[in-house]
């Protein structure tokens, strides 16, 4: 069986304006970067504004294994099998992350931790030159990014030369996908937009507890400068030749997880199906797409593809990864309630529902049978996928019943409405979607939404920070736990992209590398060849 980089190595790549010809688009549209890959212009998006749009599809899963479980290649898949049905379609994605492969995150971002991290010279700057706005160093809220995980950078000593009271300040790095340059890249409308809200970033307070952002640093222009060409989605294609629109990489387990709002609002124009994912389960990634993206946006879900896979099922319940290829009907059955509560979850923002079984090649004929009984016994629509086997061809059963959700009518809504407090927001999202029966604020946390109220900012969507692995704040609570609680930490104002993080349990915004890295087994041999990459 080959493996993900021999498949790779060996797909037969169309020229990037072949693929842009099929949807449309002029060569003068593009800009090239090689023969594979290219930027759609300001001039495309200018041109198909007035176009309808086409139907809207995301993806999503139930928790996952450590390992993934596919929702990318479901995306992949369907867009692929869509073409193979006779439908126009386009998927749109984040960029890809290096983390699972080099430990690093964020790699194909573009300019953003450049930006972000000119804001931070540039504060550094203000004060080693005399301070005119008062900065007080012991409330400096922005921090540095770079696109490693190395935990040793979670907590520095950073100096300014003695200007500053002779007192070095400690300080931290994030994780270029936590970054809130990220953020708003992938919610800006426009070039105009983002500079608006890069220069809204607050970055610290003044001694006498008055804000200051980025505009008042006067690096709102320059880091625009530098996010000019980012801003810009890329085209790419599938294996199969399909297209591809690719742009942003925010995680979801600690930012929004969503590809840009350019990026797919392009992609609506130009197809008559847009297939776009949403980091981790549906209680991460899809709750910030529909509860941040789809409210800025306006755009309305017509489906939604839930991928549930039978080793995802067997590990929520109580199989540890190393084991969850193995056969056991029992622990998928005592795992399939967190298939349940994906299910139920999704349907209560009004939008048709597909779960997707996400094939793989170590599932039992028992175990696939069990989850379709299920879905049946659930009363959702359900597809047996095997794209990733199969590629286009394996996702046709998927693509057809997708087709046929996106007829049926559709009444979205988000969860929580725009006027509802920090706390109510929260509250709607761990008891409606987590299933929480509490929550805990520490004394951190009351004190920073009581910062973010006397900001006015308190009627922004909120952002939860927490682990991927449950529907709880604890990774160990697998399945469908019940009578949980819920613990705030902290709560930060992202406010240039407009919304409140709110930390819970413990999450982190600078990752450290596993025991045994993935890099560990990767190499190149003497033709060239990379190996090693799954």
């Amino acid at each position: 069986m080959l493996s993900d980089i021999e498949i790779a190595q060996q797909a037969k790549l169309l020229p990037i304006k072949e693929v842009a010809s099929a949807l449309g688009i002029a060569e003068d549209e593009l800009e090239f970067y090689g023969k594979y890959k290219a930027k759609l212009s300001d001039e495309l998006s200018a041109r198909v504004a007035r176009n309808p749009d086409g139907k809207l599809i995301l993806v999503t899963a139930i928790n996952p294994t450590p390992a993934g479980e596919g929702k990318t290649t479901t995306t992949a898949g369907l867009g692929q099998a869509m073409a193979k049905i006779g439908k126009k379609a386009i998927i749109a994605l984040r960029e890809p992350s290096l983390g699972p492969v080099f430990g690093i995150k964020g790699g194909a971002a573009g300019g953003g931790y450049a930006a972000n991290n000119l804001l931070c010279a540039m504060l550094d700057n203000h004060m080693q030159q005399g301070n005119a706005l008062g900065i007080d160093q012991r409330r400096i809220l922005i921090k540095r990014c770079l696109d490693m995980n190395d935990r040793a950078l979670r907590n520095i000593i950073v100096g300014l030369g003695g200007k500053v009271n002779g007192i070095p300040r400690e300080d931290h790095f994030i994780i270029t996908v936590a970054s809130e340059v990220m953020a708003i890249l992938c919610l800006a409308d426009d070039i105009d937009d983002l500079k608006r809200r890069l220069g809204r970033i607050l970055v610290a307070y003044t001694y006498s507890g008055e804000p200051v952002y980025a505009k008042d640093l006067k690096a709102d222009g320059a880091m625009t400068a530098l996010l000019k060409d980012a801003i810009k989605p890329n085209l790419v294609q599938t294996l199969e030749g399909t297209p591809a629109v690719m742009h942003g990489g925010p995680f979801a387990n600690i930012a929004h997880g969503c590809n840009s709002v350019r990026a797919t609002k392009l992609a609506l124009k130009l197809a008559d199906y847009c297939i776009t994912e949403a980091g981790f389960g549906s209680d991460l990634g899809a709750e910030k797409f529909l509860d941040i993206k789809c409210r800025y946006a306006k755009l309305k879900p017509s489906a939604i593809v839930l991928v549930a896979t039978c080793r995802a099922l067997k590990y929520n319940g109580g199989v540890p990864k190393a084991e969850v290829s193995k056969e056991n009907l029992e622990a998928l059955k005592m795992g399939i309630a967190n298939l349940g509560v994906h299910i139920e979850n999704m349907r209560k923002y009004g939008v048709p529902v597909v779960v997707a079984i996400n094939r793989f090649g170590t599932d039992s004929d028992e175990e696939l049978k069990y989850i379709e009984w299920y879905c049946k016994n659930k009363g959702a629509d359900f597809a047996l996928s095997e794209v990733f086997s199969k590629g286009g061809e394996g996702g046709i059963e998927l693509a057809h019943k997708v087709v046929e959700a996106c007829e049926k009518p559709s009444s979205f809504m988000p969860i929580y409405p725009d006027n509802a407090t920090v706390k109510e927001k929260i509250e709607l999202i761990a008891k409606n979607i987590y299933g929480a029966a509490r929550i805990n604020y520490t004394s951190q946390a009351e004190k920073a939404i009581a910062e973010v109220q006397k900001l006015g900012a308190d009627e922004l969507p909120v952002c939860i920070a927490k682990t991927q692995y449950s529907l709880s704040d604890d990774p160990s609570l697998l399945g469908a736990p019940k009578d949980f609680e819920i613990t705030v930490r902290n709560v930060s104002l992202s406010n240039g992209a407009g919304f409140v993080v709110v930390y819970t349990g413990d999450i982190m915004t600078m990752p450290g590398l596993p025991k045994a890295p993935a890099a560990h087994s990767i190499d190149v041999n003497a033709d060239g060849k990379i190996t090693g990459l799954f």
